[in-house]
Protein backbone atom coordinates (compact mmCIF):
# COMPACT_ATOMS: atom_id res chain seq x y z
CA UNK A 1 0.00 0.00 0.00
CA UNK A 2 1.62 3.32 -1.76
CA UNK A 3 1.78 6.45 1.11
CA UNK A 4 -1.19 8.11 -0.79
CA UNK A 5 -3.21 5.30 -0.53
CA UNK A 6 -2.87 5.12 2.94
CA UNK A 7 -3.60 8.41 3.82
CA UNK A 8 -6.71 7.82 1.49
CA UNK A 9 -8.09 5.21 3.47
CA UNK A 10 -10.75 5.57 5.54
CA UNK A 11 -9.62 2.77 8.17
CA UNK A 12 -6.50 4.59 8.67
CA UNK A 13 -6.29 6.55 11.91
CA UNK A 14 -6.02 10.10 11.29
CA UNK A 15 -4.73 12.51 13.98
CA UNK A 16 -7.70 15.54 14.55
CA UNK A 17 -6.48 18.50 13.13
CA UNK A 18 -6.56 22.15 14.95
CA UNK A 19 -9.74 23.38 13.00
CA UNK A 20 -11.44 20.21 14.72
CA UNK A 21 -10.45 20.59 17.99
CA UNK A 22 -10.66 23.94 17.97
CA UNK A 23 -12.97 25.62 15.49
CA UNK A 24 -16.32 24.74 17.17
CA UNK A 25 -20.10 25.02 15.54
CA UNK A 26 -22.21 27.71 17.22
CA UNK A 27 -24.84 26.13 19.66
CA UNK A 28 -28.57 26.90 18.56
CA UNK A 29 -27.26 28.59 15.39
CA UNK A 30 -26.70 31.66 16.99
CA UNK A 31 -23.14 32.13 15.42
CA UNK A 32 -21.18 33.53 18.26
CA UNK A 33 -22.89 31.34 20.98
CA UNK A 34 -20.07 28.93 20.75
CA UNK A 35 -19.22 26.17 23.14
CA UNK A 36 -15.99 27.86 24.89
CA UNK A 37 -18.45 31.40 25.20
CA UNK A 38 -20.46 29.16 26.81
CA UNK A 39 -17.68 27.42 29.24
CA UNK A 40 -16.44 30.90 29.86
CA UNK A 41 -19.78 31.85 31.33
CA UNK A 42 -20.37 28.86 33.42
CA UNK A 43 -16.49 29.49 34.60
CA UNK A 44 -17.85 32.86 36.24
CA UNK A 45 -20.65 31.67 37.60
CA UNK A 46 -18.61 28.47 39.63
CA UNK A 47 -16.41 31.64 40.56
CA UNK A 48 -18.79 33.56 42.13
CA UNK A 49 -20.74 30.35 43.74
CA UNK A 50 -17.52 28.92 45.15
CA UNK A 51 -17.32 32.23 46.80
CA UNK A 52 -20.58 33.14 47.69
CA UNK A 53 -20.61 29.43 49.34
CA UNK A 54 -17.56 30.23 51.79
CA UNK A 55 -18.66 33.77 52.59
CA UNK A 56 -22.32 33.81 52.63
CA UNK A 57 -22.33 33.24 56.65
CA UNK A 58 -18.14 33.34 57.63
CA UNK A 59 -18.04 31.62 60.92
CA UNK A 60 -14.86 32.97 63.10
CA UNK A 61 -13.32 29.20 63.24
CA UNK A 62 -13.21 28.31 59.25
CA UNK A 63 -15.41 25.15 58.44
CA UNK A 64 -15.61 23.52 55.02
CA UNK A 65 -15.99 25.26 51.80
CA UNK A 66 -14.88 28.71 53.74
CA UNK A 67 -11.72 26.47 54.97
CA UNK A 68 -10.67 25.78 51.63
CA UNK A 69 -11.12 29.51 49.99
CA UNK A 70 -9.65 30.42 52.82
CA UNK A 71 -6.31 28.62 52.03
CA UNK A 72 -6.81 29.82 48.23
CA UNK A 73 -7.04 33.40 49.25
CA UNK A 74 -4.19 32.79 51.53
CA UNK A 75 -2.14 31.68 48.63
CA UNK A 76 -2.76 34.73 46.39
CA UNK A 77 -2.50 37.01 48.79
CA UNK A 78 1.24 35.59 50.10
CA UNK A 79 2.51 34.35 46.63
CA UNK A 80 0.71 36.68 44.31
CA UNK A 81 -0.34 40.14 45.26
CA UNK A 82 2.17 41.20 48.57
CA UNK A 83 5.36 40.56 46.74
CA UNK A 84 4.12 42.87 43.88
CA UNK A 85 1.62 45.26 45.30
CA UNK A 86 2.88 45.39 49.30
CA UNK A 87 0.98 47.84 51.35
CA UNK A 88 -1.76 48.34 48.55
CA UNK A 89 -2.12 44.12 48.28
CA UNK A 90 -5.55 44.50 50.54
CA UNK A 91 -6.74 46.81 48.59
CA UNK A 92 -6.42 44.83 45.08
CA UNK A 93 -7.45 41.48 46.48
CA UNK A 94 -10.56 40.62 44.92
CA UNK A 95 -8.94 41.77 41.64
CA UNK A 96 -6.51 39.54 42.28
CA UNK A 97 -8.49 36.37 43.67
CA UNK A 98 -10.70 36.90 40.40
CA UNK A 99 -8.10 36.89 38.04
CA UNK A 100 -6.55 34.01 39.61
CA UNK A 101 -9.73 31.68 40.16
CA UNK A 102 -11.26 32.41 37.14
CA UNK A 103 -8.40 31.75 35.00
CA UNK A 104 -7.79 28.40 37.08
CA UNK A 105 -11.26 27.29 35.89
CA UNK A 106 -10.91 27.98 32.46
CA UNK A 107 -8.05 26.19 32.12
CA UNK A 108 -9.29 23.37 34.56
CA UNK A 109 -12.72 22.99 32.03
CA UNK A 110 -10.34 21.13 29.68
CA UNK A 111 -10.08 18.25 32.22
CA UNK A 112 -13.79 18.36 33.52
CA UNK A 113 -15.64 14.95 32.28
CA UNK A 114 -17.82 16.33 28.87
CA UNK A 115 -16.94 19.54 29.13
CA UNK A 116 -13.03 19.13 28.15
CA UNK A 117 -12.41 22.52 26.24
CA UNK A 118 -9.73 24.62 28.60
CA UNK A 119 -11.43 28.31 27.55
CA UNK A 120 -8.29 29.80 27.44
CA UNK A 121 -7.19 27.65 24.46
CA UNK A 122 -9.19 30.30 22.54
CA UNK A 123 -6.95 33.55 22.02
CA UNK A 124 -9.88 35.86 22.27
CA UNK A 125 -10.39 34.90 25.75
CA UNK A 126 -6.68 35.68 27.19
CA UNK A 127 -6.45 38.85 24.99
CA UNK A 128 -9.47 40.52 26.52
CA UNK A 129 -8.48 39.39 29.95
CA UNK A 130 -4.91 40.80 29.43
CA UNK A 131 -6.13 43.91 27.30
CA UNK A 132 -8.14 44.92 30.32
CA UNK A 133 -4.78 44.63 33.15
CA UNK A 134 -3.38 46.47 30.02
CA UNK A 135 -5.55 49.37 30.35
CA UNK A 136 -5.24 49.30 34.08
CA UNK A 137 -1.90 49.49 34.10
CA UNK A 138 -1.77 52.61 31.73
CA UNK A 139 -4.52 54.24 33.95
CA UNK A 140 -2.68 53.96 37.44
CA UNK A 141 0.77 54.74 36.21
CA UNK A 142 -0.37 57.97 34.24
CA UNK A 143 -2.89 58.53 37.99
CA UNK A 144 -0.02 58.29 39.87
CA UNK A 145 3.01 59.41 38.11
CA UNK A 146 1.81 61.64 35.73
CA UNK A 147 1.75 61.63 31.87
CA UNK A 148 5.28 62.23 31.83
CA UNK A 149 6.27 60.63 34.73
CA UNK A 150 5.05 57.31 33.83
CA UNK A 151 6.79 57.15 30.35
CA UNK A 152 10.25 58.65 31.84
CA UNK A 153 9.90 56.28 34.71
CA UNK A 154 9.59 53.57 31.94
CA UNK A 155 11.96 54.72 29.32
CA UNK A 156 14.72 56.30 31.18
CA UNK A 157 15.95 54.72 34.44
CA UNK A 158 18.54 56.85 36.38
CA UNK A 159 21.80 56.06 36.68
CA UNK A 160 23.11 55.18 32.87
CA UNK A 161 24.98 57.50 30.09
CA UNK A 162 22.87 59.39 28.24
CA UNK A 163 24.18 57.59 25.01
CA UNK A 164 22.47 54.00 26.15
CA UNK A 165 19.30 55.70 26.05
CA UNK A 166 19.21 56.13 22.07
CA UNK A 167 18.71 52.55 22.61
CA UNK A 168 17.47 51.96 25.71
CA UNK A 169 14.54 53.99 25.64
CA UNK A 170 12.60 52.53 22.59
CA UNK A 171 13.76 49.22 23.62
CA UNK A 172 11.59 50.21 27.06
CA UNK A 173 8.75 51.40 25.47
CA UNK A 174 8.39 48.06 22.99
CA UNK A 175 8.59 45.84 25.82
CA UNK A 176 6.83 47.66 28.37
CA UNK A 177 3.67 48.57 25.87
CA UNK A 178 3.88 46.09 23.29
CA UNK A 179 5.36 43.00 23.77
CA UNK A 180 4.63 42.71 27.68
CA UNK A 181 0.57 42.42 27.37
CA UNK A 182 1.17 40.60 24.29
CA UNK A 183 3.07 37.60 25.77
CA UNK A 184 0.98 38.16 28.65
CA UNK A 185 -1.85 36.78 26.97
CA UNK A 186 -0.06 34.16 24.32
CA UNK A 187 1.97 32.75 27.05
CA UNK A 188 -1.76 31.46 28.76
CA UNK A 189 -3.00 30.31 25.36
CA UNK A 190 -0.18 28.66 23.89
CA UNK A 191 0.22 25.99 27.09
CA UNK A 192 -3.39 25.54 27.20
CA UNK A 193 -3.96 25.24 23.25
CA UNK A 194 -1.16 22.67 23.40
CA UNK A 195 -1.78 20.88 26.32
CA UNK A 196 -5.57 20.23 24.76
CA UNK A 197 -4.19 19.05 21.53
CA UNK A 198 -1.52 16.42 23.07
CA UNK A 199 -4.32 14.95 25.08
CA UNK A 200 -6.90 15.34 22.46
CA UNK A 201 -4.35 13.08 20.33
CA UNK A 202 -3.40 10.32 22.44
CA UNK A 203 -6.81 9.78 23.73
CA UNK A 204 -8.20 9.71 20.47
CA UNK A 205 -4.78 7.29 19.93
CA UNK A 206 -6.46 4.93 22.61
CA UNK A 207 -10.13 5.39 21.07
CA UNK A 208 -8.34 4.38 17.92
CA UNK A 209 -6.74 0.95 18.54
CA UNK A 210 -8.44 -0.18 21.60
CA UNK A 211 -12.39 0.67 19.98
CA UNK A 212 -12.73 1.81 16.91
CA UNK A 213 -10.11 -1.06 15.03
CA UNK A 214 -9.33 -3.46 17.82
CA UNK A 215 -6.81 -5.89 16.66
CA UNK A 216 -4.07 -8.09 18.12
CA UNK A 217 -0.93 -5.15 16.57
CA UNK A 218 -3.04 -2.36 17.74
CA UNK A 219 -4.44 -2.83 20.85
CA UNK A 220 -0.87 -2.06 22.79
CA UNK A 221 -0.88 0.70 20.83
CA UNK A 222 -3.97 1.68 22.23
CA UNK A 223 -2.33 0.83 26.10
CA UNK A 224 0.00 3.19 25.19
CA UNK A 225 -2.28 5.98 24.09
CA UNK A 226 -4.42 5.29 27.34
CA UNK A 227 -1.38 5.54 29.67
CA UNK A 228 -0.04 8.80 27.98
CA UNK A 229 -3.05 9.95 28.39
CA UNK A 230 -3.58 9.81 31.54
CA UNK A 231 0.23 11.01 32.63
CA UNK A 232 -0.13 14.07 30.06
CA UNK A 233 -3.57 15.00 31.70
CA UNK A 234 -2.54 14.56 35.83
CA UNK A 235 0.86 17.00 34.21
CA UNK A 236 -1.60 19.30 32.20
CA UNK A 237 -3.63 19.80 35.86
CA UNK A 238 -0.76 21.29 36.90
CA UNK A 239 0.40 23.47 34.16
CA UNK A 240 -3.14 24.73 34.15
CA UNK A 241 -2.93 25.71 38.09
CA UNK A 242 0.97 27.11 36.89
CA UNK A 243 -0.38 29.32 34.00
CA UNK A 244 -3.27 30.60 36.44
CA UNK A 245 -0.87 31.37 39.05
CA UNK A 246 1.89 32.46 36.04
CA UNK A 247 -1.14 35.08 34.90
CA UNK A 248 -2.38 36.52 38.05
CA UNK A 249 1.58 37.04 39.15
CA UNK A 250 1.94 39.24 36.16
CA UNK A 251 -1.04 41.07 36.55
CA UNK A 252 -0.07 41.71 40.08
CA UNK A 253 3.49 43.13 38.74
CA UNK A 254 2.12 45.23 36.46
CA UNK A 255 -0.30 47.03 38.48
CA UNK A 256 2.28 47.39 41.34
CA UNK A 257 5.24 48.39 38.62
CA UNK A 258 2.06 51.51 37.78
CA UNK A 259 1.73 52.44 41.53
CA UNK A 260 5.33 52.10 42.92
CA UNK A 261 7.99 52.43 40.10
CA UNK A 262 11.14 51.33 40.64
CA UNK A 263 13.23 54.57 39.21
Amino acid sequence: MNALTLLADPDTFRAPTPEELFQLAPVGGIYWLTKPVILAVLSAIVVVAIFWSAFASPKLVPRGMQNVVEMGYMFVRDEIARPFLGKDADRWMGFMLSIFFLVLVWNLMGVVPLMQFPVASHLAFPIVLAGAIYIIKIYLGVKHQGPVGYFKNMMFPPGLPKGIYVLLAPMEFLSNMIIAPFTHAVRLFANMFAGHTLIAFFSMVGYWFLFEKLTPLGAPIGIIGVLVTIVFTAFEMFIQFLQAFLFAMLASMYIGGSLHPEH
